[in-house]
């Protein structure tokens, strides 16, 4: 029988509060993490995210950050003008041979 493992999550507070701990708190990236129980590679990971992102970072589960959101939402919209752009030149070029 093979053993399933199940992937933990952690909230937002959580992340914080563990980054907080190794930035304000003085300590050590590895100190924190056995403490936690937790790798030491994912806090450095939850610290990168923090320091880059601030207080978008953790947006949860899938949801995107803002520029995200607006990169999907304006990928969407193009597509959408292709589709009618397309739609246009087969509707001119059946128009434009009909009235010859």
């Amino acid at each position: 029988m093979e053993s399933e493992k199940k992937r933990k999550t952690y909230d937002r507070q959580f992340k914080c509060d563990a980054v907080a701990l190794v930035v304000n708190g003085g300590r050590s990236v590895r100190d924190v993490a056995r403490e936690l129980g937790i790798d030491a590679n994912t806090l450095y990971h939850w610290k990168g995210e923090l320091t880059e992102d601030g207080s978008a970072a953790f947006p949860g589960k899938g949801r995107l950050s803002p520029q995200e959101e607006e990169l999907r939402k304006l990928r969407r919209e193009l597509e959408e003008a292709k589709e009618d752009r397309e739609i246009l030149k087969k509707a001119l070029t059946f128009f434009s041979k009909g009235g010859k």
